[in-house]
This record gives C-alpha cells, sequence and structure tokens, in this order.
C-alpha cells in the first residue's frame, strides 16, 4: 500500500474517533452542569464542569487566547462548530470526509457516502439550531454517525492492509482519550482529600465512567459503590471493558503484528513492550506506583508509539 494511501486512512479513522470521543466529553460535561450542588470556593479547576473537556483535550490555552471566560456557550461554541478549531466535532468530520475522498479507492462506497452525509448535515448546522433541538440531541447525533461508520466498515470492507490502519488509527486514538480524561479527574479534578467521597467526587467518577460508556459495565461487575482504584482497574487493566487501555492495546499490537515486517520489528517491539505492561499489570502496583504518574508514561509512550507508526508507515510531517 502506497504510504500516502495509509496515512489518510489511519488520520480518517482517528479524526472519527476523535470527533465521538469529543461529543462524550462534552454530553457528560453538559449533563453534569445541570446537577445541583454548590462551589464552595469559586474558581477551583474541579468546581467548574465546563474547564474538564478543554483540560482533558489539551485546549484550555487555545480557548483563553479566545474568550475571555468560561461559559457553557463559549466552550460548545468552541469545541462544537468552531472552524479554526482542529480539534472541534466540525473540524474533524470535515478531515475525516476529506481523507475518505482522497482514498475513495482504498473504501467502501458505503463508507464514503456515510462520512460525506455526515460531513453535509454538520455543515447545514449552526450553534442556534444545536441549542434550539437541544445540545445532548446533536452530541448523541456524532457519536450514532460514529458508530455507524464503524459498523460500515466492520461489515463492508476487506481484511486488508487498509482495513489494518484504520483500526489501528481508531484504537491509538480511543487508548490515548481513556488516559486523559482518567487522569483529568483523579490528578486535576480532585481538589483535596476531604472531599474523597463526596457527592461532587461521586458523581465526578460517574460522570467518567458515562464518558466511556462504562457506568453499566462497572455495575454489573462490581455491583458496588464508585471508588477510584476499582475505576482504574475497569479502565486500564480489563480487556473485556471496550475502551480500556488494555484493550486498545490488544487490537494496536495484533494489528502491528500483522503489517510489521523485519524492517519495522521495532515499531512492532515497541507496542508489544506496552502491551505486555497491561496484560500482566496488577492495580495495586498501579496505585503504588501513582495513578497519575502512570498515566502520564502511558500518554508518553501510546505518542511516541504513534510518532514511530507515523515515521514508518505513512507520510512524514513537514
Amino acid at each position: 500500500m502506497l504510504c500516502r494511501t495509509a496515512n489518510e486512512l489511519f488520520w480518517m479513522s482517528r479524526h472519527i474517533e476523535r470527533a465521538e470521543n469529543m461529543a462524550r466529553m462534552l454530553d457528560v460535561t453538559y449533563r453534569m452542569s445541570l446537577l445541583p450542588y454548590e462551589v464552595v470556593e469559586p474558581g477551583l479547576a474541579w468546581a467548574e464542569p465546563w474547564s474538564v473537556p478543554l483540560v482533558t483535550s489539551g485546549l484550555a490555552t487555545e480557548y483563553y487566547e479566545r474568550f475571555a471566560e468560561l461559559s457553557a456557550q463559549n466552550v460548545l461554541r468552541f469545541l462544537i462548530l468552531d472552524a479554526t478549531n482542529p480539534s472541534s466535532i466540525f473540524c474533524c468530520l470535515r478531515a475525516a470526509r476529506e481523507s475518505a475522498r482522497s482514498v475513495r479507492g482504498a473504501i467502501t462506497s458505503e463508507m464514503y457516502e456515510d462520512l460525506n452525509s455526515a460531513w453535509l448535515e454538520i455543515r447545514r448546522v449552526d450553534f442556534a439550531r444545536v441549542e434550539a433541538d437541544g445540545v445532548s440531541e446533536f452530541l448523541d447525533w456524532v457519536k450514532m454517525r460514529s458508530h455507524l461508520f464503524r459498523g460500515v466498515t466492520f461489515g463492508t470492507m476487506l481484511r486488508d492492509e487498509a482495513y489494518h490502519f484504520i483500526r489501528l488509527g481508531t484504537h491509538l486514538e480511543r487508548a490515548d482519550n481513556t488516559a486523559r480524561i482518567l487522569d483529568v479527574k483523579y490528578h486535576t479534578l480532585l481538589p483535596s482529600a476531604a472531599d474523597v467521597g463526596g457527592a461532587v467526587d461521586y458523581y465526578q467518577w460517574g460522570a467518567l465512567l458515562r464518558s466511556v460508556s462504562g457506568f453499566e459495565s462497572y455495575r454489573k461487575i462490581y455491583s458496588d459503590v464508585i471508588t477510584p482504584r476499582r475505576v482504574a482497574e475497569l479502565l486500564i487493566l480489563r480487556e473485556d471493558m471496550p475502551r480500556s487501555l488494555h484493550a486498545c492495546m490488544n487490537f494496536i499490537h495484533e494489528t502491528l503484528e500483522r503489517i510489521c515486517d523485519p524492517s519495522t520489528r521495532e515499531v512492532e517491539r515497541s507496542a508489544g513492550e506496552l502491551h505486555a505492561k497491561l496484560h500482566y499489570g496488577k492495580t495495586d502496583d498501579i496505585i503504588r506506583f501513582g495513578l497519575h504518574e502512570y498515566l502520564v508514561d502511558f500518554l508518553a509512550r501510546i505518542s511516541t508509539l504513534g510518532n514511530d507508526i507515523s515515521r514508518h508507515f505513512l507520510v512524514p510531517s513537514y
């Protein structure tokens, strides 16, 4: 396969996954912002729900360069429909559609039609319409378009190299997102030891689980109150949880085993090392090491792995 084609497929899937992840974060943040609890100490990052998607996505600096104050309307405008923010849902769908258009011969017609129709629909949307129809309804639409695209891909595409690069991009993006939201909740949003176990703490952990569709899974597995240790176990080590770091690395490692040759074995080795760390890891060891430190290390490793994949398989960035 041409490296340029692989590059477009890889980033097409990453942009679709990023749009869905952004919709998930914004939907949970919107619902959290409606909860009737008082902020005892104004100005704390943990107390303001709308800081969460900005911190998680690493866009806080860009946001405050554009807006003087933090508000629901400003954050939603910035992260949903801002054409100058590369990580907004609008830009992610546009980039995914452009990538698909440039490699139409490598994907099925159903896949392209799905992305093209999603792009045509969001082009007709403005913020007044989002507010009128309902913020959650619009974000549900984004999530369903992502689900539909994955379903169409799985149901219509030949299991060739193109499929493997799509799969690779999806799970790299997903692993990065899961690690980020878990780190933001544990390290940034928790104000003090006195708040552990309180109402705000409980709702934040519940919101985190809902943002990765893990709330029902948590209840099914643990049948108990939500605790940070068990959330960490669910979202890091359990390979039967679709959005856990372990599950994502299962897909990434398996895919690299398929596409690597002797000249790219170092990339496969790096993925295998990270996969083994999750496959044989223990929750107690992670907590003892420090959850924040563990997640920062994982994010650095997954970023390095993404750069190695780009350097060996995709079009170099200039």
